[in-house]
């Protein structure tokens, strides 16, 4: 790729920001002292609610409002700017957030601290069940953070907050929300509403949503040169990729009683996706979730407690793989998830959480590309979490023990049941340093224990979405890792943010990788079997916010401030065994943005340099880099309690050819190429 103009040109406006900032830090009238962004956003997936610059591992929230333009239809493209986070693009429906390299059961997907139950982890054309229209806030968790949800978290965690259990009182308040958004790329459209009220300790939540794009636009062809070249194509199309159009809706509706020392209530959703598989023309995907979450608290029930938090999730999954308009292959999952929380008072000057978790997942697969049997995992997990403040040092450390249980289910294709049962046990202990209310400093070591997954012990056939007959291994073993995260943070001043750095290292980290055979059948798709390797992961990530110009607070409504953010991150991942790199590690990304608000204007200059690719695992072939310029227009317009949003963005302006890396389809499936979105939402 050649480096685009674009690019040198934000070279030279950075090179600009410094230069004024340095001369603005010494001028008195531009004096940020009292400037606080995003890093008192409260963490609620975390233990005690803290916010992030007291957190001692790297987190990072989107709110509402940064999520009404970052919108994408799926929450791996819609998180892929986040430092340390990528996307698995496999086309507009189906990509899953990857997180410091890690995919699939290594990240948890979570809807209010508990498990979506579907079976995107499962493979990369499965989409997740639900959609981020309607988010309040989405929270990442970068790292291990099987401490709080298990071994399936030993990558990170990605918590989707909704709002549908309402847990205030709302007596006599009637508020919600209605939206709506075109986008020129793909001839999409998609409608959110959300309505929520109350009277006395009673209160409800409604809402409802639905999206529909088409194929979307693409510069030059699906596939790569070099790929045609290897593999001549059974369908190529020019200016469009083919099969990425889908069509989804759902409905959600909740009643919860709230009173002075607690709240319960429920709620009730309805998930409706269909969808094309890019990786074959002919298929596409017809996606069912029914879902019923019941949540409730008690505040200080007893002495020394100062809340019970308890949830409860219970689904019932469901999809239907078409090809050619004939039902091929049926996907289920059904199960639960169930989660208590103590949380004690001080004692003996350590504050802290007590909890307990039991999670069931009953996996069925069946038809003519059922590569494992249907399985049955459960779980059930102690876990403690306490905080020793001293002064300006806080010290948090805690402990999980989780006992799983797989088995697969009698089967005339795959055998007889087999089972297996694993003990894990996994620590953390960290420590928060505040220099002073702007700076501090963050130090954590984790010791991460993961089962292997029912499809990592039981695979056994051809798996079209991936082109491979897989292999699982039965005798595998607990997975395990230890972890280095050291993370500096600036939350005041004329800059804020924060920069981290980490290093794990996997003993027995558990991959799919070529046996250099074929598997038998009509298709004779090369072999990939599941083994334990040794493994080391080393990276950084950098999230700063350079304020040009100091906000005046007095009168917001005129305040004009000019930002500048800037993100970076990179990630190196060694497979000990052969010395080189793991498969689909994302490269070196860069993100700069100039962020101008005034009064209700705001306009967001945007590029994200993605560098080439060139460390590659075995049988994998290097990426291209790319640059995207991105442009966002919004106007926000306040009449009492009405508030008015409009925005308008211009996506991948200069219509670069962009591939990701971390995607199997990165060689006949690019990102939409230029594109306009144009959107409204309406609170009141």
């Amino acid at each position: 790729m050649k480096t685009s103009p674009f690019f040198f040109a934000f070279v030279f406006v950075a090179g600009s920001a410094v230069n004024l900032l340095a001369q603005q830090r010494h001028d008195p009238a531009h004096n940020h002292e009292g400037e606080v962004i995003t890093l008192d956003e409260i963490v609620i997936s975390a233990p005690l609610d803290r916010p992030l610059h007291e957190q001692a591992q790297a987190a990072s929230i989107m709110t509402a409002e940064q999520l009404n333009l970052a919108l994408e239809p799926s929450l791996g493209q819609t998180l892929a700017r986040m430092p340390g986070v990528s996307s698995s693009f496999f086309g507009p429906a189906a990509s899953r957030p990857v997180i410091r390299g890690l995919e699939g059961d290594r990240v948890r997907i979570l809807q209010n601290g508990l498990n979506t139950t579907d079976v995107s982890a499962a493979s990369f054309d499965h989409a997740l069940s639900f959609d981020p229209s309607n988010l309040k806030s989405v929270e990442v968790i970068r790292g291990p953070a099987t401490l709080l949800y298990g071994s399936g978290a030993i990558g990170g965690v990605v918590n989707a907050i909704d709002g549908r259990i309402v847990d205030e009182k709302l007596d006599g308040t009637l508020r919600g929300s209605m939206g709506g958004r075109f986008s020129s790329v793909d001839q999409g459209y998609q409608t959110n509403m959300m309505l929520e009220g109350g009277l006395g300790g009673l209160a409800f939540h409604v809402e409802a949503f639905t999206r529909a794009s088409e194929d979307y636009h693409i510069p030059g062809n699906t596939r790569t040169v070099g790929e045609q070249e290897r593999n001549p194509p059974p369908f190529e199309q020019s200016g469009v990729a083919p099969n990425t159009r889908l069509r989804n809706e759902g409905f959600s509706a909740g009643m919860s009683y709230v009173w002075d020392e607690g709240f319960v209530g429920f709620s009730w959703t309805e998930f409706h996706n269909i969808y094309g598989s890019p990786a074959e023309e002919s298929v596409f995907i017809d996606l069912y979730q029914t879902r019923l979450d019941v949540r409730g608290a008690f505040y200080k029930p007893l002495p020394f407690i100062k809340e019970i938090d308890w949830r409860f999730a219970w689904s019932d999954y469901e999809h239907t793989e078409y090809e050619d308009g004939m039902d091929n292959t049926v996907f289920k999952n059904d199960g639960y998830d169930a989660r208590v929380e103590v949380k004690h008072e001080k004692v003996a000057g350590m504050e802290g959480v007590i909890g307990f978790q039991s999670d069931r997942s009953d996996f069925f697969v069946a038809g003519a590309e059922a590569y494992m049997p249907p399985s049955v995992t459960e779980s059930n997990s102690l876990f403690f979490f306490e905080d020793i403040s001293r002064g300006p040092l806080s010290f948090q450390f805690g402990g999980r023990y989780d006992h799983i249980s797989t088995r697969s289910r009698d089967n005339d294709v795959f055998g007889s049941p087999r089972q297996r049962s694993f003990d894990n046990l996994s620590g953390s202990a960290g420590v928060v340093y505040k220099v002073d209310e702007e700076y501090s400093g963050a130090f954590t070591i984790t010791y991460s224990e993961r089962a292997p997954t029912a499809q990592e012990l039981f695979s056994n056939g051809d798996h079209a979405a991936t082109g491979t007959f897989e292999v699982g291994d039965f005798g595998l073993g607990i997975e395990h890792a230890v972890s280095f995260d050291l993370n500096l943070r600036k939350r005041t001043g004329w800059v804020t943010g924060s920069v981290g750095g980490y290093y794990s290292m996997y003993d027995s980290f558990i991959g799919l990788f070529p046996t250099g055979g074929t598997g038998p059948g009509p298709d004779f798709n090369p072999e990939y079997a599941y083994r334990g390797v040794g493994a080391q992961f080393i990276g950084g990530e950098l999230e700063a916010t350079l304020h040009l110009l100091h906000p005046v607070t007095e009168e917001k409504k005129a305040a004009t401030n000019l930002h500048w953010e800037f993100k970076a991150d990179a990630v190196r991942a060694r497979d000990d065994s052969t010395g080189g790199s793991l498969p689909r590690i994302p490269p070196f990304h860069l993100t700069n943005a100039l962020v101008l608000e005034r009064g209700g204007f705001g306009a967001r200059l945007e590029g994200i340099y993605a560098a080439p690719q060139n460390r590659v695992a075995m049988n994998e072939t290097a990426t291209d880099g790319y640059f995207l310029v991105n442009l966002a227009l919004s106007y926000r317009w306040v009449q009492g309690p009405t508030t008015v949003d409009f925005y308008v963005k211009g996506m991948n302006l200069t219509n670069e050819d962009a591939r990701e890396h971390t995607s199997f389809l990165k060689e006949r499936l690019p990102l939409p190429g230029r594109g306009l979105v144009a959107g409204m939402k309406v609170s009141f």
